[in-house]
């Protein structure tokens, strides 16, 4: 079988390409045409280089990853190491599903084609399996995320806290919601999103009342003792959503919150309550907004 080096060239650039397109259409990523197409390129270099070259070196594993985290660097440009790692994942679980569709492809289709050299398998009818494969690959991928997110029902979304503050303890309804990362920015402390007319209780109605006051800097509708009392302990923190990319919240932090599902309670002193001075819902199901990393250990 003769393989053309430039034909090597080509197919990597496509398959790196498509499994960087499908990375990116998985994390929900803004996609850079340029940026894809220069990460794929260096990915296809690499596999260029090694099938010519019969250095160990590049079937090195920490070469590959190496090479694997510059490449997302290159499409995704992540803003810091966590999602670094994290798009490096999704970016390897996602080659799987390809590399596993064009090897069955390979396997089923005409397997004493297969030509290994240097840790890459090659076959005389690549191209069409990469096209192909990548079909199957789509496929199976937007299956498996239907079928995830049809098993997360509306029942699992929801769960139940007691929220204790200023040596009073209140309860609601509270829905997880996994795209709420909110942090206090100066000591990292997660935030759980609260309506204001539940904190009644808790809180002086003059400081609820008079929210956006305070975030504007007027304090002259609180009477001085609770501002003295309050003052200190609140907390501005910015947050962006799709109706307002520069929000500021009011937030306080609570001496504890327990959080109740069928499963277990989970007690968490580190908290910050973020005042919302609307409804969250117009039918009222939930009161609260709890991210996700309140729900780990």
């Amino acid at each position: 079988m003769t393989i053309y080096i430039d034909v090597v060239l080509i197919e990597n650039l496509l398959m790196n390409y498509i499994i960087l397109f499908a990375t990116g259409t998985i994390l929900k990523i803004k996609i850079k045409q340029i940026r894809i197409i220069l990460a794929s390129l260096l990915g296809a270099i690499y596999t260029m280089i090694a099938y010519i070259s019969n250095l160990r070196i590049y079937s090195n594993f920490f070469l590959k990853f190496i090479l694997s985290l510059v490449m997302i660097y290159i499409a995704f440009n992540p803003q810091n190491i966590k999602k670094l790692f994290k798009y490096t994942l999704i970016f390897y679980l996602t080659s799987f599903v390809f590399g596993g569709a064009a090897f069955a492809l390979i396997y089923i289709v005409k397997p004493q084609e297969i030509l290994k050299n240097n840790g890459l398998v090659l076959n005389s009818k690549s191209l069409k399996v990469i096209f192909i494969s990548a079909v199957i690959a789509f496929a199976i991928i937007i299956i498996g995320f239907k079928v995830v997110k049809n098993k997360m029902s509306a029942k699992d979304m929801y769960c139940h806290i007691k929220i204790k503050l200023n040596q009073k303890e209140i309860e609601t309804k509270a829905i997880i919601d996994t795209g709420n990362f909110l942090k206090e920015p100066i000591t990292n402390t997660p935030v759980i999103v609260v309506e204001h007319t539940l904190l009644y209780e808790c809180i002086p109605k003059e400081i609820l009342n008079h929210l956006e006051n305070i975030l504007g800097g007027d304090f002259s509708g609180i009477p001085e003792k609770i501002k003295e009392e309050y003052m200190p302990k609140l907390k501005v923190i910015p947050f962006s959503s799709l109706g307002k990319q520069n929000g500021m919240l009011v937030g306080i932090k609570a001496e504890e919150i327990v959080i109740e599902n069928e499963e277990e309670n989970k007690t968490k002193q580190n908290v910050i309550i973020g005042i919302y001075n609307k409804s969250l819902t117009k039918r009222g199901e939930y009161r609260a907004l709890l991210g996700i990393e309140l729900m780990s250990r």
